[in-house]
């Protein structure tokens, strides 16, 4: 399965499942990304970290880390 981190930059992909646990899986879901979201990569920045994503209408920027806590399809 594909994880967020691995998504290019311009494409968009549905989250499928979290794998993290406890604090950082809760984190993930309060900031919307949840099962079913429809997210779309805006930039990466140069080092890879972080991330900046469009996700429910408004611009989110996670750590690479935890991006690949996400799979997508």
């Amino acid at each position: 399965m594909k994880t967020l981190n691995e998504v290019e930059v311009g494409k968009s992909v549905k989250v499928v499942r979290l794998t993290g646990e406890g604090a950082v899986k809760r984190r993930i879901m309060d900031m919307g990304l949840t099962r079913g979201t429809e997210v779309t990569v805006r930039k990466v920045a140069p080092l890879g970290d972080p991330i900046e994503l469009t996700v429910r209408g408004y611009e989110l920027s996670i750590r690479k880390d935890e991006a690949a806590k996400i799979e997508v399809e």
